[in-house]
């Protein structure tokens, strides 16, 4: 289910700005294409960049998000200082 009201999804506090970049850029220099759940926080592979709503190897929910897309979209918490 996609969230169709304005409020904006709740995220997994370990999808960070750090780590979306770092599967980002895995994907830039490797063959892999991961994205990320932003339900639970685990990393799915096989995952389009641009995907969204795709559903979770692990918890079954449709939160998967590609890298770029969570990155473009904003859609992590900021890293702490």
């Amino acid at each position: 289910m996609v969230n169709t009201d304005d409020r904006p999804p709740r995220i997994h506090r370990s999808v960070t700005e750090d780590r979306v970049h770092a599967l980002c850029m895995r994907r830039l220099h490797s063959l892999d294409n991961p994205g990320i759940c932003l339900g639970c926080g685990v990393e799915n592979d096989g995952v389009e960049p641009d995907a969204r709503a795709y559903q979770c190897e692990h918890c079954g929910k449709p939160r998967v998000w590609g890298c770029d897309e969570v990155l473009i979209a904003g859609l992590y918490h900021p890293n702490k200082k």
